[in-house]
């Protein structure tokens, strides 16, 4: 583990010296919100320090969906799969992204551009189906839509190399 893993770990737990199992979630919320993610290392400190089994812990974060194991790309593709998302398609979607990506949701593409994340409901229905890349949120989105926003998002990286 880095240094500075151990240390950002160290500050959040200084302030839940004694802490019992009780204050985990608050911890690794805090663990995530700073490290993006919550890696296996951040886990095993999380458990040394608050002296619970690290399988304990493991298993409280993987119980959460909020909970993220993997860092997120720098293009965080959330699809939302509720009611009416299924109805207007996002399984073909979810399908071409699988297939265009190479990625299964709760991954992130070696390269770390991309990253899937299935989300129960959006509040976007009158969207549907709707896909939200970085907070942005993309309307009656079809394959051929989809495979638009994924062209833009590299377009942008190559800008960002050739510039």
């Amino acid at each position: 583990m880095s240094a500075t893993t151990n240390e950002l770990v160290d500050q959040i737990l200084a302030d839940y010296r004694g802490a019992s199992r009780d204050q985990l979630i608050p911890v690794l919320q805090k663990v995530q919100t700073a490290e993006g993610y919550l890696s296996q290392e951040s886990l095993a400190r999380i458990g040394r320090e608050m002296n619970l089994p690290v399988s304990k812990v493991y298993g409280v974060a993987t119980f959460y969906n909020q909970f993220r194991f993997a860092p997120q790309g720098k293009y965080h593709f959330m699809l939302c799969r509720g009611t009416a998302c299924h109805v207007k398609g996002s399984k073909k979607l979810l399908e071409s992204v699988i297939r265009t990506l190479g990625i299964e949701p709760g991954q992130t593409s070696r390269d770390r551009l991309f990253s899937l994340e299935i989300v129960a409901c959006m509040g976007a229905c009158g969207l549907a189906p709707a896909l939200a890349v970085n907070g942005e949120v993309f309307a009656k989105v079809t394959p051929l839509k989809l495979n638009k926003i994924i062209e833009d998002c590299r377009a942008k990286e190559t800008a960002h190399v050739n510039a």
